[in-house]
């Protein structure tokens, strides 16, 4: 067989480059590339062996190391976790810059490999730059601050430990159930040593993604639970999209005529307009899917964790039962769920074969296209550009409604965190699967422009719209530079509403005084489109919707990233839709806010304890 002599280094990035997957009928290459920032730690080894792989394993430079891996994570997610990318850092604080991202990735179940660099192994010029000394516990590294957010961690202290790390590494990246992040520490004394590695350990290898069927005991049970549904619903989560299960839910809901609500993670497994999709569901959903899931006596929950906020499981629904059709034992079985343990492409169909020829009563299919209808024409309504005489900054939604009309048919809308996701998630009008990207499982500021880089990459012909508020905005933006540099255009839109004003309305929204939330008038007012042209960007300062209107073209036909800048009012939201999300209020109020609160709170309790 021979062997290769080769760094650990140098051994890592070879393996990893010819790990192959499937793509539309294509042989692809596992790994888009690797985001790396080089300091101590990994500029000696990773770093030149890096340099060597040339295209066979693309190169890319960032500006901020969390930044870089939301780029890396957006890249998977866009491709349905199907391809991924990897990221190097040096040993210290660029290492523990990724933690947040690796608990985003985390939370949202997305692969990314973390290659940090890490203390010598040998420990002889121990203390090291950067190094974090444990007094009692000399194993212990910054690197360790992984551990809890990472699906597979290991620390590579050998370079024959690869053998068997850096498959056990992929497993998981690739594993529908247990996705997420690894994390390989890498000590740099290791990275630069040789080992004479066996060839066939650098065989391309093709990796196709599990997708098991559903057991036949738990379909029987399943398909008798449906035909006995008066009043069923659909939730779809992400798990719709990784599976590809979107022509099998369509399916399904025509086939059956059960109406379909989205989370935010599945958002787009149906069009918007498909005649069964009832919009988004819980905290931040529409008034029809919220109505219908109040209603139902079945809800079959497909591809979703059932996380409180983009659900609303603990109270909107719970007088139904719930099937829980998941790839995921742990989900599958959540809130007392009859479980259905399978991939969600192949348990809709075989539920489908299952029911035959069943379909929803008659009146509940009316009273589902009803409210859908009704819902969408009020999405119209809050949409609508404001009328000329109508004073005021506009409202995110009006944003929003300019936005979507503008969107190229495949255009790419990402987000993340504060009032924006929501209501994207209840007004956004989604042409497909890829086409709404919102993290909101982590809800991590700053994930926007990075995302959106990410996205880009992995969709490079189609246009990637950034909605990012202020707050988020100044938290991470870094990589406009690095979307001007790649050539990767991004349409960024920034919502100034001097401050955190999701945050100040949930704020008052529990009794209390508006507190460190909007920036008071005295306070300086940032110039985002001179900041955004020294990234290197396009970028104009509008006034109102018609401006934005008439920008949005111009933005959308550059050739180099452009961003658009609108002042908005932080104390509108969306009234219409939505349902109770627990927020604890003091037990001890303190004026008739929290007073009221209070009250409001407890009721809410009540009501969710009795299932009314």
């Amino acid at each position: 067989m021979g062997t290769i002599r080769l760094t650990a280094a140098e051994a890592t990035l070879r393996w990893l480059s010819v790990q192959m997957t499937e793509l539309e009928g294509r042989t692809v290459p596992i790994l888009g590339g690797v985001w790396a920032i080089f300091g101590h730690g990994n500029v000696a080894g990773l770093g030149p062996a890096l340099q060597a792989m040339g295209r066979a394993l693309p190169a890319f430079r960032a500006h901020n190391e969390q930044a870089m891996a939301h780029a890396a994570i957006a890249f998977a997610k866009t491709h349905a976790r199907r391809r991924m990318m990897a990221c190097t850092t040096s040993i210290g604080p660029g290492a523990t810059n990724m933690v947040t991202a690796a608990a985003l990735a985390h939370v949202n179940r997305l692969p990314v490999l973390f290659l940090p660099g890490d203390v010598f192994a040998s420990r002889q010029p121990d203390p090291v730059l950067q190094q974090v000394e444990a007094f009692g516990d000399g194993t212990v590294s910054a690197n360790d601050c992984f551990r809890p957010v990472s699906r597979y961690f290991d620390r590579i202290m050998r370079p024959e430990q690869l053998l068997a790390a850096l498959p056990a590494a992929l497993r998981v990246l690739l594993d529908p159930v247990e996705c997420g992040p690894a994390t390989l520490a890498f000590p740099q004394d290791v990275q630069t040593e040789a080992f004479d590695w066996p060839a066939e350990f650098f065989r391309k290898r093709l990796h196709r993604p599990r997708a098991p069927e559903p057991d036949r005991q738990e379909l029987a049970e399943a398909v008798a639970l449906l035909r006995d549904a008066r009043r069923p619903l659909i939730l779809a989560g992400g798990g719709v999209k990784y599976a590809g299960a979107e022509a099998a839910l369509a399916d399904f809901a025509h086939r059956h005529a059960v109406p379909v609500a989205e989370t935010q993670a599945g958002k787009g497994s149906l069009p918007w307009d498909h005649p069964r999709n009832a919009g988004a569901i819980g905290v931040t959903g529409s008034a029809a899917a919220n109505a219908l899931a109040e209603k139902a006596d079945v809800v079959l929950a497909v591809g979703t964790r059932l996380q409180d906020f983009t659900t609303g499981s603990r109270a909107l629904f719970g007088g139904a039962r719930i099937l829980g059709l998941n790839v995921a034992s742990f989900d599958a079985g959540k809130h007392g769920a009859q479980p259905l343990v399978a991939d969600a492409l192949r348990g809709l169909v075989a539920l489908s074969a299952g029911l035959g020829r069943w379909d929803a009563p008659r009146p509940w299919q009316e009273k589902a296209v009803t409210a859908t209808g009704r819902w969408n024409r009020s999405v119209e309504k809050i949409t609508a550009a404001p009328k000329p005489r109508e004073a005021g900054l506009p409202s995110d939604a009006q944003v929003l409604g300019a936005v979507n009309r503008a969107m190229p048919a495949d255009g790419i809308v990402v987000c993340a965190a504060g009032g924006l996701p929501g209501e994207l998630h209840k007004l956004w009008r989604a042409t497909d699967a890829a086409a709404y990207h919102v993290e909101y499982g982590f809800s991590c500021m700053g994930y926007e422009i990075a995302g959106g880089l990410g996205v880009k990459l992995a969709a490079p012909k189609r246009e990637v719209v950034v909605l990012v508020g202020d707050g988020s905005y100044l938290m991470m933006n870094s990589e406009i530079a690095t979307s001007v540099a790649l050539g990767a255009k991004l349409t960024i839109v920034v919502l100034d509403n001097r401050g955190f004003g999701c945050i100040s309305r949930l704020q008052q929204g529990t009794g209390g005084a508006p507190f460190l939330n909007l920036l008071p008038d005295a306070a300086p007012h940032v110039d985002f489109a001179a900041h955004a042209r020294a990234l290197g960007a396009q970028a104009v300062k509008v006034d109102g919707i018609a401006g934005l209107e008439d920008a949005l073209p111009k933005a959308l036909s550059a050739k180099r990233t452009s961003v658009v800048v609108i002042d908005t009012d932080p104390a509108a939201s969306t009234a219409e839709g939505g349902a109770w999300w627990e927020v604890p209020v003091s037990a001890a109020p303190r004026g008739a806010a929290q007073e009221a609160a209070r009250q409001s709170y407890e009721t809410a309790l009540r009501k969710r304890g009795s299932g009314a």
